[in-house]
């Protein structure tokens, strides 16, 4: 068995280490970069942190904050606008996935022309790209070390999931101490997706032991520090956990590809406009309960990885109890159903057909233990409205 593995040239990790982007730069031949960031991230200290840092390695900078949530097309575009008229030759991704994901499409477009839907799955841009920092302020999606980003279309409203070579930043700077203080409901949504992320990549059908030793260590990891980060939000231990939580998380997908629980969440995203993670999570433990009897070996290891059912249980047990630990992590971390969300149900129902065709079209189905029709998908998104 072959396998591929992609992840930045440069990874820069631990408490502070934001101080050496100057030098990060330097090993990656950028001097003068765009920081790619939104317009909250801006106002926060951890910003300052940033510009700081560039100014006392004299490195002239300039700023984009037109990143947005669910980042679009639209946003993508005005990104490379910013990067033409400033003459940049690099890019600093500074902030939650929305702004290293657009940062990556940026660079996509830099490289390789065209438009974003240009390069959505099945595409594969590995076209040379200006060399992206990635600096991650939460501990989720996990995009500083994937060839991963997702931008929403704003012409035909779909998510589109783009991987390629060129998504890879050529360096990340994994700093835990830019989450201290994040909100409850950022750092539940952000840490239940990277829980996502190790779970997906472990019962995979393309997992390979590679990614299976970054995926299990996501969820062992994840498992034990996300009611405690969420709920003290200061405390360095549990917010070390999950920051290397979600970056092998990512590590892990990247390279092993997620399934159908991110299939059906981008849609949801995209037209309800509902937090990625916190969509993910509204999924999880309905999703798993639909696969578990095409992987019960791999979903009852996640069982025991996490510790949420005896290490002697045998994979029947293990894995009625992985159900109802997601189930009950969801009301722990106070996760609302589409319905709870405030999701208009005639809407819902309305495009519930069109969420299943892109689903199925993102590829992500298609890896999950157990492969999904359009009908099932449909029936899954019924189930869990509510």
């Amino acid at each position: 068995m072959t396998a591929t593995f992609m992840h930045p040239r440069i990874l820069q990790l631990g408490g502070g280490a934001i101080d050496t982007i100057g030098d990060t730069l330097a090993k990656t031949g950028v001097r003068h970069p765009l920081i790619v960031t939104d317009p909250e991230m801006a106002r926060l200290p951890a910003f300052e942190r940033l510009t700081g840092a560039l100014d006392a390695a004299g490195v002239s900078y300039g700023t984009f904050t037109g990143v947005v949530p669910d980042p679009t097309t639209t946003a993508v575009d005005a990104g490379v606008a910013a990067y033409r008229d400033g003459g940049h030759d690099g890019m600093i991704g500074f902030g939650g996935g929305s702004s290293l994901d657009t940062a990556k499409a940026i660079g996509i477009l830099l490289g390789g022309g065209g438009q974003m839907r240009d390069w959505k799955v099945p595409a594969a841009p590995d076209v040379e790209v200006p060399p992206l920092i990635a600096v991650p302020t939460t501990a989720g999606t996990g995009s500083e070390v994937t060839k991963v980003t997702v931008i929403t279309d704003v012409e035909t409203d779909e998510k589109m999931l783009i991987m390629g070579l060129s998504a890879v930043p050529a360096a990340a700077i994994v700093d835990y101490t830019l989450t201290l203080g994040k909100p409850f409901r950022l750092t539940a949504d952000t840490g239940l997706d990277s829980l996502t992320h190790g779970i997906e990549a472990y019962v995979s059908r393309k997992a390979n032991p590679h990614t299976d030793t970054f995926a299990l260590s996501a969820m062992r990891v994840i498992s034990a520090n996300i009611r405690r980060a969420c709920f003290h939000g200061d405390d360095h231990d549990a917010r070390e956990a999950m920051m290397l939580g979600a970056m092998h998380g990512g590590m892990a997908f990247a390279n092993a590809s997620v399934c159908l629980v991110h299939g059906m969440s981008r849609p949801i995203g995209a037209f309800f406009h509902v937090p990625h993670g916190m969509s993910n999570a509204m999924l999880l433990p309905e999703i798993t309960a639909f696969s578990v009897e095409a992987a019960p070996e791999r979903y009852a290891t996640c069982a025991r990885t996490m510790g949420v059912t005896a290490p002697d249980s045998d994979d029947a047990t293990a894995c009625d109890d992985l159900i109802a630990a997601l189930r009950q992590l969801n009301r722990d971390l106070e996760v609302p159903t589409p319905k709870s969300y405030g999701i208009d149900p005639e809407r819902y129902q309305a495009v519930k057909e069109t969420m299943a065709e892109q689903a199925l079209a993102s590829g992500s189905p298609g890896n999950n233990p157990r492969q999904p029709s359009k009908a099932e998908i449909m029936d899954l998104y019924d189930r869990v409205w509510a």
